[in-house]
């Protein structure tokens, strides 16, 4: 079967030349002092510039990324890039201006102390405005146990104690708010200058992110390289740069740290430079069994499915490990709604270089695959691997699939709720590949029953973001909350990475971020993949986070309810 017709994807842009290179890191290198010398106020200044320049683009950015994703315009999908990915760089400038405004210490709502003395931070909502964006969902940042709150650390230390440093920050291919707000931790929480290299998959948006922050590229803060595997060896290994973050692959990062296998083996490090990662996961969904009416039964396959579905699955947090326990009564009824939903899915384009073969390695160890349309050059079609075996090393639990698949696992000797969930939790931690995020979906009235019980579980997670009747990607979007693995990988078995971005309130030591909302949500949520009117959701939700003003919530609103 021939492929649909999807749009021709942007040109490929020319390969930044390792004299534009040196010339790119030679300016920054002049600069990354006098970056220590801006004062908060000038940055201020600065980001509302940014932000000033990112409005003027927003409809050019979203039709480029539609063409690099094979997206049609006016899609549901197209709404993904408006609220994934453009909307989410609005409010990451936005957040960080107030941050800057506050000296490097916003204000955080309130906070709690466990019995174990865990300090957690509540970030979400931070007030009434964001009350009104998402009713009733909250979210927390917890703190490394035995560690206070503390904020924006390097605003606190002494000029003469600080040093200018260049950070190379890798971008990722799928998401094209990664980049930027990478670059904008590095530059306004870790007080680096940046070179930002574009991933060649979505390139295409490196001249849009030149002409959004040009007022930082004309101060010769910040620099936007472009190429291959070739440019990225060449400006790792540059003296002139001082630090590197990358959103990619373990494989990617254990190539820049060691070179080969046999190195790491040796532990006989190649590039010594501080390096923090982002690097996938193993996404599991947790379910908690409950007496769900039809109604939740249907409201959260829906949800599953959007997990799923999201970027046709090219996302480092997308739902991969639907965890069910064997003997609930409605499981069947739940995987019948999942099918329907997933079956009613428009295609999309495996736009992501390497999906097919990976999905041929998926269909190889699963022969009894359930597939959910016809399979093209540029399609790879929604596809469920029914009954994987929980079991240490399965093929599902610890290889990232990063397309559109789903791996269906069972657990055995269920007897009440809460024995489950903390047989689960303990299945993800040590069964399952990864460390950056998951999400658990659990009805309201089997939640209250637990009491305490349930804090602990959440406790006990062994994951930087987790969301709760919720996806994960939430915890991405916020900005508020924290994006990174659960802190303790080395660089010999560095899994989802090391370090965290976004974090947008500052807050030092951060372990996890937790965002919370109802088992049922209204109207349809902005990460649904059935919202009937997403593109113009994200209008109204950019310029809602743009304008931060209360005049901007009738027509999100009105777009929201019309989902």
């Amino acid at each position: 079967m021939a492929s649909p017709n999807f749009p021709e994807p942007p040109r490929a842009l020319p390969t930044t030349s390792n004299e534009d290179i040196d010339n790119a890191l030679h300016r920054l290198h002049k600069k990354k002092d006098a970056w220590l010398d801006v004062s908060t106020e000038k940055r201020v200044v600065l980001l509302q510039e940014c932000l000033k320049d990112m409005m003027t683009l927003s409809e050019e950015w979203v039709s480029q990324s539609c063409k690099g994703k094979g997206l049609e315009k006016g899609s549901v999908a197209e709404g993904e890039e408006w609220v994934g990915s453009f909307s989410i760089v609005v409010r990451g400038i936005q957040l960080m201006i107030d941050a800057l405004k506050a000296n490097g210490q916003p204000e955080i709502p309130s906070t709690r102390t466990r019995v174990d003395g865990q300090i957690v931070a509540e970030v979400y909502p931070r007030n009434f405005l964001e009350k009104v964006l998402l009713a009733n969902v909250t979210a927390e940042v917890w703190l490394e146990k035995e560690k206070p709150l503390t904020q924006g650390s390097i605003y606190r230390v002494a000029r003469e104690q600080q040093s200018g440093k260049i950070a190379l920050v890798l971008g990722a291919g799928n998401q094209g708010s990664i980049g930027p707000l990478d670059m904008l931790y590095k530059m306004f929480v870790e007080n680096e200058v940046v070179i930002l290299k574009m991933n060649p998959v979505n390139e295409y948006l490196g001249p849009y992110i030149v002409r959004a922050f040009r007022a930082l590229i004309e101060g010769n803060y910040l620099s936007v390289i472009y190429g291959g595997a070739d440019v990225g060896k060449y400006v790792c290994a540059h003296d002139l740069v001082d630090t590197i973050h990358i959103t990619g692959s373990c494989h990617t990062h254990d190539a820049i740290v060691w070179g080969s296998e046999e190195n790491k083996e040796k532990g006989e490090r190649q590039n010594t430079k501080p390096i923090s990662s982002e690097l996938g996961c193993v996404t599991p969904m947790l379910i908690v069994p409950g007496d769900w009416s039809a109604a939740e039964l249907d409201y959260q396959a829906r949800h599953v499915v959007s997990m799923v579905a999201h970027n046709a699955s090219f996302n480092c947090n997308a739902g991969k490990v639907l965890v069910l326990p064997k003997d609930w009564n409605l499981r069947e009824k739940f995987m019948e709604r999942i099918q329907h939903h997933l079956k009613n899915t428009p295609v999309r384009k495996a736009y992501y270089p390497g999906a097919q073969g990976r999905y041929d390695a998926f269909l190889k160890q699963y022969p009894n695959a359930v597939t959910l349309g016809e399979r093209s050059e540029n399609v790879v079609p929604w596809t469920i691997f029914p009954d994987v075996p929980a079991k240490e090393g399965e093929y599902a639990l610890n290889t990232e699939a990063f397309c559109a698949v789903l791996a269906v696992t069972h657990l055995d000797g269920y007897t009440d709720a809460t024995d489950y969930l903390n047989k689960a939790v303990d299945f993800c931690n040590e069964h399952i590949w990864g460390t950056l995020s998951m999400t658990m979906l659990i009805d309201d009235r089997t939640r209250k029953s637990m009491g305490g019980a349930f804090d602990d579980a959440i406790a006990k997670l062994k994951y930087g973001g987790i969301g709760v009747n919720v996806w994960a990607g939430v915890v991405y979007g916020l900005v508020t909350t924290t994006w990174g693995a659960h802190p303790g990988h080395t660089l010999e078995d560095i899994r989802s990475g090391r370090g965290i971005v976004h974090n947008a309130l500052l807050i030092d030591h951060p372990e996890k971020s937790v965002v919370y909302a109802p088992f049922l949500m209204k109207p349809t949520p902005p990460w649904f993949c059935d919202h009937k009117n997403l593109p113009n959701m994200g209008r109204a939700l950019t310029n809602f986070e743009a304008s931060q003003s209360i005049l901007s919530v009738p027509r999100l609103a009105f777009n929201a309810f019309k989902g």
